[in-house]
């Protein structure tokens, strides 16, 4: 069933990636919309007898399924997007709480001082020259923009923060995840308020998808 299920999800997921590509609007919106739906319930399925559903991780399955939805819908009016990023938002916060959540109180060669600092600053340094990039052209967006930026910081530190506190599959499988979905965001951020480039769509799709499916099966895979 299992098998079945991530099928699927690739196929839609090929079915975005071609919608995209090729421009073909009522196909991304087939699309689209079942991405998240089709994950959440791949999360459900994988999930042990022994373990619980996390409400994070599923509320962070629904804040992004909202948040694609909105996203479509600014070929309606502008304010979606304002709708889409605050959804998403509150999708890399339950990310944060999913993560601290699938995580041992003690591990082997956990990240400390100079370790965790030196791990960090590429990423921290990635976040804040996008900002100073995109600074002059953010316009009434400045504020929730930087507000975002910081925010999916956050997450990704949050991931390289399981280093030592999880099994290596959950750790790389999230911390990838995490990684693909700052560079999806940044590639939004760029194609919008910067200079539009060729294929960005497929370039924002792709890690988009692959970042969702890779910290929702990591997180399935740490073990209490």
């Amino acid at each position: 069933m299992k098998d079945k299920i991530l099928t699927l999800f690739f196929a839609v997921g090929i079915g975005e990636l071609i919608a995209v590509s090729a421009d073909i609007v009522p196909l991304e919106w087939v699309c689209k919309p079942l991405l998240l739906p089709i994950l959440g319930f791949y999360y459900i399925k994988n999930i042990s007898k022994e373990d619980t559903w996390s409400r994070p991780v599923l509320a962070a399955i629904l804040f992004s399924w909202i948040g694609d939805v909105a996203l479509m819908l600014q070929v309606i009016h502008a304010n979606f997007f304002l709708v889409g990023l605050s959804c998403f938002l509150v999708a890399h916060v339950a990310y944060i709480l999913a993560y601290r959540q699938h995580k041992w109180v003690e591990g082997d060669n956990v990240l400390f001082g100079v370790q965790k600092f030196r791990f960090a600053f590429p990423i921290i340094l990635a976040g804040a020259g996008l900002v100073t990039i995109l600074y002059s052209h953010l316009g009434d967006l400045l504020v929730p923009v930087m507000i975002y930026a910081l925010t999916i910081v956050a997450m990704v530190l949050q991931a390289l923060f399981r280093y030592g506190l999880t099994n290596n599959l959950s750790f790389w499988f999230v911390m990838v995840g995490a990684l693909l979905f700052m560079a999806s965001d940044s590639a939004i951020a760029i194609d919008k308020f910067l200079s539009h480039f060729g294929l960005a769509q497929t370039f924002v799709m792709s890690t988009y998808i692959g970042a969702q499916l890779l910290i929702v099966r990591g997180l399935t895979f740490h073990r209490a």
